[in-house]
């Protein structure tokens, strides 16, 4: 695990109150194929997608490497059964689940350890399926805060063309996008970019001024300038069926 994903526990707090949860259409459709209801949430993190699932009627076990992100999660959702394990060490017995699930975690995973786990726990014909929260940058105000913010708050996955190209690699796999956004304040909208990994490793100083940009570019944007606003996103979904 590099620096990037390592670097979120000291923001665990930030983390549960801004960032968004998943589309459930996209939670629906990435567990389509599963033969049963015992689902993974691999990576869970404060637990925004294991509450997507606990309300879609899995029977989840949530599993997070990192103890501050795992306090936020158990604190939040404490009938779900939270372990701390990783990805590449599930703590969990042989063809034990139907289906696992990562949210914005899949890319921190090291597959080739990762990969056999996955697949030792996961019940014969199993599903795996990673989702991304990413921005909608065909809308116009989105493509102008993604140049503005950089890559560190709005990088390579964080598009829905850029997650596409980031995960050609899985070859085969099934892919689809759904519609999803996650209801804002310029304010709350700086708090939730400066939770994003490239921004909590980023030089106090240079995070500061990045951060002022994007707090500038939302003041003088007419759909961001006042009030509540709708961040427009989608769930984006690769899954693979065993």
């Amino acid at each position: 695990m590099d620096d990037h994903a390592s670097s979120f526990g000291a923001a665990a707090a930030a983390y549960a109150r801004h960032r968004p949860d998943y589309a459930e259409a996209a939670v629906r459709w990435a567990l389509e194929p599963a033969a049963g209801p015992r689902v993974l949430d691999l990576g869970a993190g404060t637990g925004k997608l294991t509450a997507t699932l606990v309300s879609a009627g899995a029977d989840v076990t949530a599993v997070e490497p990192d103890p501050a992100m795992l306090g936020e999660l158990r604190g939040e959702l404490p009938d779900v059964r939270a372990l701390p394990g990783r990805a590449e060490a599930i703590p969990l017995p042989d063809a034990s689940v139907d289906a696992v699930l990562a949210g914005n975690a899949l890319h921190w995973f090291d597959m080739a350890v990762a990969g056999p786990e996955i697949a030792r726990v996961l019940r014969p014909g199993g599903v795996l399926a990673g989702l991304w929260n990413v921005v909608d940058d065909r809308v116009g105000w989105v493509a102008g805060l993604a140049r503005v913010s950089g890559s560190a708050a709005i990088g390579p996955r964080d598009t829905p063309a850029g997650w596409r190209a980031e995960t050609a690699g899985f070859g085969s796999a099934e892919r689809a996008e759904f519609p999803h956004g996650q209801r804002r304040t310029a304010d709350s909208l700086v708090a939730t970019l400066a939770t994003r990994a490239g921004m909590l490793v980023m030089p106090e100083r240079e995070r500061t001024i990045v951060l002022g940009r994007i707090r500038a570019f939302l003041a003088r944007t007419p759909e961001t300038a006042d009030g509540e606003f709708t961040l427009p996103m989608q769930t984006c979904v690769l899954r693979i069926t065993s």
